[in-house]
């Protein structure tokens, strides 16, 4: 296993079985559950910024979707439901339903999907720069089948140190798709974001049923209090996507000035402010 303490200070490690498939998260803190849920390709590494921020007053979980980091692989995936299923049952497990669910780029488009599910178990819904409204695309289905077979990021993962200490490797790697300003990421973050890509064992399984799935057909039925929030400057699920979410869910829209696509990265403070006011007003 990972060294918790390493990916997210103070973290413990967990690994629970879940309808057949052993789930690796990490937990921390005591008090009102959240949930953050990683994006396609992500791991739990990916909330070492906004994590800890969030952990004052919260049990705070940060699983590991199916098929990456450490959680093993479906079965079978038909849908993003599979995926969205096993969090419940994880919730549950930790008796922590229901909990506020802050989902990230392919979390998001997951976290609508439980509270659509289960909405007991959801309290209250952050979509951080959801994917689900345009990932249907002819373009994203192209970008999504043409990152599964070459697998940019296992083959820069043994890399990462190099490109942490290296701006011009930083904006090779996250420019345009991933942050506003790449070399602004620190090594620490650069290197959480690179390490996970490592351990996937399916990712490919998930990016299919975000192609096949379309959030939009049943926004209608999201229930709990929700908040979209965007990077201004995302452009790989543009700023677009983000209003169409706040229309549909009828939910206010907070745009973090100058970050992109990984604004919880980017700008962490901000985001925890945001995420913070938004969870205290839905009470």
């Amino acid at each position: 296993m990972t060294d918790a303490k390493v990916e997210l200070p103070g973290f413990e490690e967990r690994v629970a079985e879940v309808r057949g498939t052993p789930l690796r998260y990490l937990a921390c803190g005591e008090g009102e559950p959240l949930v953050l849920v990683h994006g396609l390709g992500g791991a739990a590494a990916n909330w070492l910024a906004l994590a800890p921020l969030l952990v004052p007053g919260r049990r705070v979980l940060v699983p590991e979707l199916p098929g990456h980091g450490g959680s093993a692989p479906l079965a079978a995936a038909p849908s993003l439901n599979a995926y969205a299923d096993r969090l419940g049952l994880l919730l549950e497990r930790e008796g922590c339903a229901p909990a506020a669910i802050v989902g990230h780029s392919l979390g998001g488009a997951i976290a609508v999907r439980l509270a659509i599910r289960l909405p007991a178990a959801v309290r209250a819904l952050v979509l951080a720069g959801a994917a689900g409204i345009s990932s249907g695309s002819r373009n994203a289905r192209y970008a999504l089948t043409v990152t599964g077979i070459v697998k940019p990021g296992r083959k820069i993962a043994p890399y990462r140190r190099r490109v942490a200490r290296s701006d011009t490797l930083k904006r090779l790697v996250f420019g345009r798709w991933g942050a506003a300003d790449p070399p602004a990421l620190s090594p620490e973050l650069v290197e959480a974001y690179l390490a996970g890509p490592a351990r996937h064992t399916d990712t490919v399984s998930a990016a299919k049923a975000l192609v096949r799935d379309d959030v939009r057909l049943d926004l209608d039925r999201v229930r709990c209090p929700s908040l979209v929030l965007w990077g201004a400057r995302d452009n790989q699920l543009s700023l677009a996507d983000g209003f169409d979410y706040a229309r549909r869910l009828r939910a206010p829209l907070r745009t973090i000035a100058d970050c992109g696509h990984l604004l919880i990265a980017e700008r962490p403070v901000a985001c925890a402010d945001a995420i913070a006011d938004f969870l205290a007003a839905s009470r």
